[in-house]
């Protein structure tokens, strides 16, 4: 399924780290490789995904990298219905989403057509002239998907 999304990885001098997934790996489970941001200060790194399968497993894999100081590391997420980038950062040694103030990851029904692909929602701004109508779509938790497309 067709399924726009951009990461950026931003980790201070830590070049040697990110250094594997910055070339193909066909054993991964997801498909492309990072590239490296030129004339960046501090390590940030990209990739651009166009379909929902080609990106699951990333998060996994980025926080089984071996970090020289994880709690540096900010890796955005932007999936194609987001309304602005997401923050995930490391806690407790996993990658969690970091809630950024005027925004809220908001799950609606899958569409019929779905299929069983995880649908982690849609990170929206609630500041804007539509935001309490974007929050009352908003999914009980019982009804939102647990699985991380990434």
């Amino acid at each position: 399924m067709s399924r726009m999304a951009q990461v950026l990885v931003l980790a201070r001098y830590e070049d040697e780290v990110m250094e594997p997934l910055t070339r193909p790996d066909d054993t991964r489970t997801w498909r492309g490789k990072f590239e490296q941001i030129p004339d960046w200060f501090v390590g940030g790194w990209y990739i651009e995904f166009f379909r929902a399968g080609q990106r699951s497993g990333l998060l996994a894999d980025l926080e089984a990298l071996p970090w020289n100081n994880p709690e540096c590391v900010q890796v955005l997420l932007h999936d194609e219905d987001d309304d602005c980038f997401g923050l995930w950062m490391f806690k407790d040694g996993a990658l969690v989403e970091v809630s950024i103030p005027g925004t809220k990851r908001i799950h609606t029904p899958p569409p019929s057509w779905w299929g069983d692909s995880p649908r982690p929602g849609s990170l929206w701004r609630t500041d804007g002239p539509n935001g309490e109508v974007l929050v009352a779509t908003h999914s009980p938790e019982h009804e939102q998907d647990p699985r991380l497309s990434w």
